[in-house]
């Protein structure tokens, strides 16, 4: 808590609250998330979690070139690390599920962490495509509430750039021995001499983690995949919707899905305190959804997100017979 980074994300949290609450009714805010049918949760939960399962088994896919490692293996070690990026700042949850992957399977954390990586980059590029997808219909939204006006501009430009790391990585797995030897020179020429055999051996892992993406089938099946898990989260936020007293189409869902996950993205406090709520509430108010409603649906969808992905992580962390204790978190930050 003494890091810069962690006020630094306080202070953004804090700014997107101002603007999700500015304007706000508190009374008419509680007295949607009152009579709000709860039991919509019970399905959107569920087919959360079956997004979830499919998550691992892209990471168990992504894995594959490096060590063969059964799917019911890797989702309790998916949900540690989504439960380390909702309780600990700069998703550390990442880096945690990496750490815990080398205790148990031996895989090293340079591996996993680019498989990861490339996990990431699909998804914002799957995000990216659920904005354009709607781009014809946001143009048509009146932006009142401040966030949808630079929505396109900001999508060209995100597009851009996951599309760009995205094809450097394609390019670095399709030919690794040129991608070493450039790494090798830099590395040369730009680090101590002392540190070269710790970074180069880094780079040799990290490459590695990358095999899965040497072959174009590979790289559709984790496309095909990303788009499969996020449209399972949207299915949530459609379950979510119906607890409360308001419809949009699906599609608009997709599109709120697109913008919060990639507002999420900019740091914050954590469990993504603000940067998720604010661009959410601002989507739905586009759409002619009273402010009120709007912030009590997305407030409890919030939690729905969160909570029992976090309690089942923590669940699993216990079961692993680890514990949150200062060797692991040295081990977290080392490997950052």
């Amino acid at each position: 808590m003494k890091k810069w980074q962690f006020w630094a994300g306080v202070l953004i949290s804090a700014l997107f609250i101002w603007l999700a609450l500015r304007g706000l009714q508190l009374d008419e805010f509680w007295s949607a998330v009152q009579g709000a049918e709860y039991f919509w949760l019970l399905p959107g939960i569920g087919v959360y979690f079956i997004g979830v399962w499919v998550r691992a088994w892209r990471w168990h896919y992504l894995l594959g070139p490096i060590k063969k490692i059964p799917t019911k293996t890797m989702f309790p070690i998916t949900t540690i690390g989504y439960m380390g990026n909702n309780i600990y700042p700069a998703r550390a949850g990442e880096v945690l599920r990496a750490v815990i992957l080398k205790r148990r399977e031996g895989v090293s954390v340079s591996a996993s962490l680019a498989t990861i990586i490339v996990e990431r980059v699909f998804d914002g590029v799957v995000m990216l495509a659920f904005v354009f997808v709607n781009l014809g219909e946001l143009a048509q939204l009146t932006g009142s509430s401040g966030f949808v006006g630079d929505i396109r501009q900001v999508a060209v430009i995100g597009t851009g750039v996951f599309l760009g790391v995205l094809l450097v990585f394609l390019l670095a797995a399709m030919f690794p021995q040129v991608t070493a030897r450039t790494g090798l020179k830099l590395i040369e020429r730009l680090t101590p001499k002392q540190v070269h055999v710790q970074i180069i051996g880094v780079m040799n892992k990290f490459l590695d983690g990358l095999a899965s993406l040497r072959s174009p089938f590979n790289v559709l099946m984790v496309f095909l995949t990303s788009v499969v898990i996020w449209l399972l989260e949207t299915g949530k936020y459609w379950f979510v919707m119906h607890a409360f007293d308001f419809t949009v189409s699906f599609f608009a869902l997709m599109l709120m899905n697109g913008i919060v996950n990639l507002a999420t993205t900019i740091p914050s406090a954590p469990g993504y305190i603000g940067t998720f709520d604010a661009p959410g509430i601002a989507v739905l108010t586009a759409y002619g959804v009273e402010q009120a409603t709007a912030a009590g649906y997305t407030l409890v969808l919030h939690v729905a997100l969160w909570l029992p992905i976090t309690l089942l992580g923590a669940y699993y962390l216990t079961r692993e017979g680890i514990k949150w204790s200062d060797s692991l978190r040295m081990e977290v930050e080392t490997n950052k």
